[in-house]
């Protein structure tokens, strides 16, 4: 393996990049895999499901042996209620720690499992600290289960996992991770960060496109998963027993999104693994961010909480600025970015994942630059009340 960064190509289709969490911009040779069609039940497909498997509890790295990987249709929300549904058991009550739209999907998606919930509610960017997670959990002893978002792309921040981890089991209770875009280029090693469970899907990190999910978990935890789901094609414990037992899965599998994935991780284990993609991520966000901020721009979160995942940036106060014109113009320069989620103040993000490396994220500040000269606007800085809102991190 090497962890020197692969040669980036670019998109041959003439497609614009995706400056988005995922779904991304994927290489050719991942999309070329999806020319050929696979039967469900043959005995490559099989070993390419095993391929799957094994390659992702790999990613782990030491302690895998306590896990197994299941993958399950669909995207990877339902991966995540798969997993909540699964391993939290109908009498048991889960603590969701949220910071943005991902963690309130989380408990939305517990009331509608009808499982007895509570939220940490930092609105929309304030990370979820253990010492926190300590108060609640002492003084509620019916919290069984507590749910954490490893990177919330509402705001781009990577949320503090090994403290919330120490929390949780000083308390004596469990930790469920969505990493969903975060797993493959930031470390979740279960030696240094303890959970039962997480989740996250094919067209992420791993740089594949649309169709499954998948969770990883411990072996004992699938084992005492038995009964617990609510839904006949979300049942984890279902699906791990069937796919041991046949090698097959449950119902019709995305053949060709596995295809397609299998080359994806290939790609991935020849770029360095984990700390290979993590290191292009890394260096995609560091050269977008320092190039938005010489035009003005400026981040919601300070360095210690930006992720390389994606990156909010503040729209500029400028009255000549208007999201929707800049969005269609960076767009026609072959760069679509990504609207902003913050309720407070605009902003807009700019995704660093992704078939992308330091030379094309030089560009989308070219066509940044560019776009804002065409539109008028002769200042990004962003209004009063968005440099307010981001003191409230740093306090």
């Amino acid at each position: 393996m090497t962890s020197s960064f692969p040669q980036i190509e670019q998109p041959r289709l003439g497609e614009p990049y995706l400056l988005t969490p995922g779904p991304l911009t994927t290489s050719y040779a991942v999309k070329e895999a999806m020319l050929r069609d696979w039967g469900s039940w043959d005995d490559d497909f099989r070993g390419m499901t095993q391929e799957l498997r094994s390659s992702l509890l790999a990613l782990l790295g030491e302690g895998a042996d306590e896990f197994d990987c299941v993958p399950m249709q669909g995207s990877g929300s339902f991966s995540v209620e798969a997993m909540l549904a699964s391993f939290i058991p109908r009498d048991g009550k889960a603590l969701v720690l949220a910071n943005g739209a991902y963690g309130q999907r989380s408990a939305q998606t517990l009331e509608y499992l009808e499982r007895d919930h509570v939220v940490l509610d930092k609105g929309d960017y304030l990370p979820p600290r253990g010492s926190e997670v300590a108060e609640i959990l002492a003084n509620d002893s019916a919290i069984t289960h507590v749910v954490a978002i490893h990177c919330e792309t509402s705001s781009g921040i990577l949320n503090p996992v090994e403290e919330i981890s120490e929390a949780v089991y000083a308390a004596g209770r469990k930790l469920l991770v969505d990493s969903m875009s975060a797993f493959g280029a930031i470390e979740l090693k279960p030696t240094e960060v303890r959970y039962e469970a997480m989740v996250s899907s094919a067209n992420k990190c791993i740089e594949g496109v649309p169709g499954f999910g998948f969770i990883i978990a411990r072996k004992n935890e699938l084992e005492d998963a038995k009964g617990n789901s609510h839904s006949l094609s979300l049942d984890v414990h279902a699906q791990w027993a069937h796919m041991n037992k046949t090698g097959q899965w449950r119902f019709t599998p995305p053949t060709h999104v596995v295809a397609a994935f299998i080359e994806a991780l290939r790609a991935h284990a020849a770029e360095g693994g984990v700390s290979g993609r993590g290191a292009r991520y890394t260096s995609n966000r560091d050269v977008v961010v320092a190039g938005m901020r010489e035009l003005g721009f400026e981040t919601l979160l300070d360095n210690r909480w930006l992720s390389p995942i994606i990156v909010t940036f503040f729209c500029p106060a400028d009255d000549n600025f208007v999201f929707d014109q800049f969005y269609n113009l960076m767009k026609e320069k072959g760069f679509i970015i990504y609207p902003g989620k913050l309720t407070v103040v605009d902003s807009f993000r700019v995704g660093c994942i992704g078939q992308m490396d330091d030379k094309v994220m030089r560009k989308v500040v070219i066509a940044a630059k560019e776009t804002l000269e065409k539109m008028g606007v002769s200042s990004a800085t962003p209004p009063l009340q968005a440099l307010e809102e981001r003191a409230k991190l740093a306090a």
